[in-house]
């Protein structure tokens, strides 16, 4: 054994894994799957029989949960497919300011100033008018593979 000092540099980030991996064949609709390296909740799975020389084929069909599009993969039943970790987390909504970005108030009463508003028109402006009316809102933000965007909204009530 030699004194000499070994430093090793680290790339890589203390946090959990994005995604985890699960065997395809027991993948399920509604459950989540990284297809093209984006977090998807799957809508429809279709398993063909094995061939002559092979595995039986899982043929997902998922959607986006960012971007709304829609993508498809085909996969040996038998291999592991990523799996996203998918949290999702309910902040109350304290601001919006001019350039699209909210602030939310978290459950330890810190604030969360780095999320854009959504893309999704029907829900901006659900938000914008209910902000505008001076509501109580409570907005669901979903997380997956480092990437957050809020997905819902809740009323609960006016401002006292």
């Amino acid at each position: 054994m030699s004194d000499e000092e070994h430093h090793f540099e680290s790339k890589a980030d203390a946090g959990a894994s994005k995604t985890y991996p699960q065997q395809a064949g027991t993948i399920r609709k509604n459950g989540y799957i990284v297809i093209k390296g984006r977090p998807c909740k799957v809508v429809e799975v279709s398993t063909s029989k094995t061939g002559k020389h092979g595995h039986a084929k899982c043929h997902f069909v998922a959607i986006d949960i960012f971007t709304a599009k829609k993508l498809e993969d085909i996969v040996p039943s038998s291999h592991n497919c990523d799996v996203p970790h998918v949290n999702r987390t309910d902040y109350q909504l304290i601001d919006i300011s001019e350039d699209g970005f909210v602030s939310l108030l978290t459950d330890n009463g810190n604030t969360k100033d780095d999320l854009r508003l959504p893309t999704d028109e029907a829900l901006l402006s659900q938000i914008k008018d209910g902000f505008a009316e001076g509501k109580d809102l409570v907005v669901s933000v979903m997380s997956a593979m480092g990437e957050e965007q809020i997905c819902a909204l809740k009323d609960i009530g006016p401002k006292n």
